[in-house]
């Protein structure tokens, strides 16, 4: 059976919960994805940051607003503002199918992996679609 460990990425992009979202966007936009786990000083997950969480709190352009003042409004809203606090994680531990399943069920986009409280990695709908794609290749091979 495979488990989580198997496949999640263990360098993930975090911020701490007293930073604000205008390094969230940084990270999104840098790193080109759509979660940013949020860890407290002692370094344990607290939480979980979404692009749509972002989104909500973004003055629509027809607003008229620049991007300097947007930039301004992002550097006073602190990640503990807006993320989600009861985001589901699982263990690194947990089996594939049971992640997969949990994904599927919320909808979720990924999945923060703890062990205790502390973040070690975090599995994603891409980390699926790899496995998968290798699987293939592997029956394909075998055909």
């Amino acid at each position: 059976m495979m488990h989580v460990k198997d496949i999640m990425s263990k360098e993930v992009l975090s911020m701490r919960d007293d930073e604000s979202i205008a390094k969230a966007r940084t990270i999104m936009g840098v790193a080109r994805i759509r979660h940013v786990p949020v860890v407290n000083k002692e370094g344990d997950f607290v939480g979980l940051l979404t692009h749509r969480d972002i989104l909500g709190v973004t003055v629509s352009r027809l607003a008229g607003i620049s991007a300097e003042m947007q930039a301004d409004l992002d550097e006073g809203i602190k990640a503990r503002d807006i993320m989600n606090y009861d985001a589901h994680t699982v263990e690194p531990d947990t089996g594939l199918r049971d992640a997969a399943q949990v994904l599927l069920r919320h909808k979720y986009g990924c999945l923060p992996v703890v062990e205790g409280q502390r973040l070690v990695g975090m599995i994603t709908e891409a980390d699926f679609l790899r496995l998968t794609i290798h699987l293939l290749d592997a029956v394909d091979e075998a055909l």
